[in-house]
């Protein structure tokens, strides 16, 4: 059993304090992926910081017509928060698609942003793993990969990043609020999340003594013609293989502005600009959306037993790109494919 000590924040200030005097302590929310790690001593924190009872759980609308998410809003409410299912109903599609009712009942916002990422041989201390002991090795890569990364990969690591909530919040431009010893500031989601390169154990841009506040959407929601899809080996409480967000906005059959992200390949979530603009001005038809695709993964590299989610990812792309551009987004209840 890890040893630890525990402490509860009696608010913000107090929290980024505590773990400004305490090198190697980690904040704790719902605890639903920081507990599960210490439990296979992968996170071995010398002291936990509960912020729970910090007052971050409220959903507000912002002067700019966006919405202010608190990062203890459970994922549970979230998914279900009016303002969410009618102006941002990708992120509420997102969120209902992954882990279990249980587990969203507890998972917090702030919490989901920062879970790390899922890979057989970071979970085993008995194996290699640049993530968990930087310099080790990555024994994913000759290893049992299926579920692994074929996007944005290093030598040094090919995991992929789990969220679901995270790849709609890519699409949507999100902003991560945050607070720590030098004051307050804004991170763009998209800049959040880091690729592996050759420092696989830092896996976001928050420092180690920063608290996530709240996230931050734009008025822009795509609440119409949006969709999220996830392909995955069971139809309930598994990681996605592939996954998409898409967003388009329409002027007859003409596609005015699109965005999508994937989840599953990679170890953030994963937008291509390139591909994005492709669609601008084009018909929203098959031919189009198979175009997108093939700019987004002629980089993709399998590692044997991942190879095939390239061409799952393209099938995965037009089908949630079709989803979005005909107003049929995918249902999280039947989970029958549109």
């Amino acid at each position: 059993m890890i040893g630890f000590e525990y402490s509860r924040a009696s608010n913000v200030a107090d929290a980024v304090t505590q773990m400004a005097a305490s090198p190697g302590a980690k904040f704790v929310a719902g605890g639903t992926n920081l507990v599960d790690l210490m439990k296979v001593y992968v996170e071995k924190p010398t002291k936990l910081i509960d912020v729970t009872r910090l007052p971050l759980d409220k959903v507000e609308e912002t002067a700019g017509g966006g919405l202010r998410i608190g990062a203890l809003v459970r994922n549970s409410d979230l998914s279900y928060h009016p303002i969410v299912e009618r102006r941002y109903p990708m992120l509420s599609s997102a969120i209902l698609a992954g882990a279990s009712q249980q587990l969203r009942n507890m998972a917090s916002t702030g919490g989901n942003l920062v879970q790390r990422t899922r890979c057989a041989y970071f979970y085993d201390i008995a194996t290699p793993c640049n993530k968990r002991e930087p310099g080790t090795g990555c024994s994913a890569r000759e290893g049992l990969n299926r579920m692994n990364a074929i996007l944005g990969t290093s030598d040094a690591c090919i995991a992929v990043h789990p969220s679901d909530m995270c790849v709609a919040l890519a699409v949507l431009e999100a902003k991560i609020h945050v607070t720590g010893p030098r004051g307050d500031r804004e991170i763009a989601l998209a800049d959040f999340h880091r690729l592996p390169g050759g420092t696989p154990q830092l896996e976001t841009n928050l420092n180690a003594d920063e608290l996530i506040t709240a996230v931050e959407l734009p008025a822009r929601g795509f609440a119409s013609n949006y969709t999220y899809l996830k392909i995955r080996d069971r139809l309930s409480y598994a990681f996605a293989l592939v996954s998409v967000a898409a967003g388009i906005e329409l002027d007859g059959g003409t596609i005015r502005e699109a965005r999508f992200a994937l989840g599953g390949v990679a170890h953030k979530p994963w937008r291509n600009a390139e591909a994005e603009a492709a669609l601008r001005g084009k018909a929203a038809n098959e031919a189009a959306f198979a175009q997108a695709a093939d700019i987004v993964l002629r980089e993709a590299k399998g590692f044997g037993g991942n190879t095939f989610k390239i061409e799952l990812a393209r099938r995965t792309i037009v089908r949630a790109l079709s989803q979005a551009a005909r107003a049929t987004p995918q249902s999280q209840s039947t989970k029958k494919i549109a």
